[in-house]
């Protein structure tokens, strides 16, 4: 018997990751036109740099876990605010003047 631990093949290693029916990533179809969904776990070839305060670093990590924990989601952080960034998009697309975002935005002014 070996001692050596089975690693995965390069089918499994070099698969697609991206949808098979042709829909771009991150958008999904609905009745009046596509919706913003978050990417899912891939490659992603555009990358922004956020900074963030030490208690918004400490209530996306609570999160995370309560995510895992409570709901059995396993995701890491940049999948959760590209969702994140998804559902605040989508709600401005939807709700223009009253969305969350320019909701939040003017009372910051």
């Amino acid at each position: 018997m070996t001692r050596r631990p089975s690693l995965p093949g390069a089918d499994e290693l070099f698969r697609p990751t991206g949808p098979a029916d042709g829909v771009a990533p991150g958008w999904v179809e609905r009745a009046g036109g596509p919706a913003r969904r978050g990417t899912p776990r891939q490659k992603h070839t555009s990358k922004i740099t956020v900074y963030v305060s030490d208690e918004e670093l400490l209530a996306l990590e609570h999160a995370r876990l309560a995510l895992r924990g409570t709901h059995g989601l396993t995701v890491d952080r940049g999948r959760m605010v590209r969702e994140a960034i998804a559902v605040v998009l989508a709600d401005l697309d939807e709700h223009g003047e009253e969305s969350v975002l320019v909701r939040r935005l003017r009372h910051d002014e």
